[in-house]
């Protein structure tokens, strides 16, 4: 049963392992004040940004909240809230449309275009095709002043890249991730439909706060919702 939750797999496993774990761990977290958050604790949990995978790096190390009974990491919320501030007064200094946001996983897609819609950034979420960055003379070929990445692993092209141009990135970070190339990480469930929706719809709104877009207590229009991955179910046929 453990290994049918492995946080890995990008299916609808990830939504079984949220499930179990934010029963583990809401019975500790429920003991501890209200902090002051960008959400609501249980907002966090619900979607499971807390939840890491069953390894651990020396770069994210000093993000890990505690192990559950599962053998999974789970990540410090304080610390994810923190860098999603620090994260959306940085991005909110660049012109939008050099904000370059890329994702190459199925469930960072959806959230990815959302993402750009709000904060006029430019979407790369789909095949990253070689020189996006760096070749001038192709016709795929982006300008960019900074690179917000979902995974550093899955996309490791844009990061290989983004170095050689010398364009600061900023990546969400799980557990197992390096932080190697990244200039600011956000320690979160990179992986997880309702994870990454959240995490980027938090984004999105704090920079346009930073913005003075709208104000500091303010959400907006889109829900995080709006900013999920659809799952599309195929329909079992059967022969006659």
């Amino acid at each position: 049963m453990v290994d049918k939750k492995k946080k890995d797999s990008a299916n609808e496993g990830e939504d079984d392992i949220e499930e179990v774990v934010l029963d583990d761990d809401t019975v500790i977290f429920q003991e501890e004040k209200e902090e002051d958050l960008l959400i609501p604790r249980n907002d966090y949990l619900s979607s499971g940004v807390h939840i890491g995978t069953k390894l651990k790096t020396v770069h994210s190390e000093k993000w890990i909240y505690r192990t559950t009974s599962y053998g999974l990491y789970v990540i410090d919320l304080h610390a994810t809230d923190e860098r999603v501030r620090i994260a959306a007064k940085f991005l909110a200094s660049f012109d939008p449309e050099k904000i370059m946001v890329c994702s190459v996983r199925r469930y960072g897609r959806a959230p990815v275009r959302a993402f750009c819609k709000v904060t006029g950034a430019r979407a790369l979420a789909d095949r990253f095709i070689p020189g996006t960055l760096t070749n001038p003379l192709i016709d795929q070929f982006k300008e960019a002043d900074v690179l917000l990445m979902i995974d550093p692993h899955a996309d490791k092209q844009a990061l290989a890249e983004a170095r050689l141009a010398r364009i600061p990135v900023i990546s969400f970070i799980d557990t197992d991730d390096y932080l190697y190339d990244i200039d600011l990480a956000i320690p979160s469930n990179n992986r997880g439909r309702k994870s990454l929706s959240k995490m980027l719809w938090l984004l999105a709104r704090q920079i346009m706060r930073e913005r003075g877009k709208i104000a500091k207590d303010e959400d907006i229009e889109i829900t995080p919702e709006e900013f999920e991955s659809k799952i599309t179910r195929i329909p079992s046929t059967s022969e006659d």
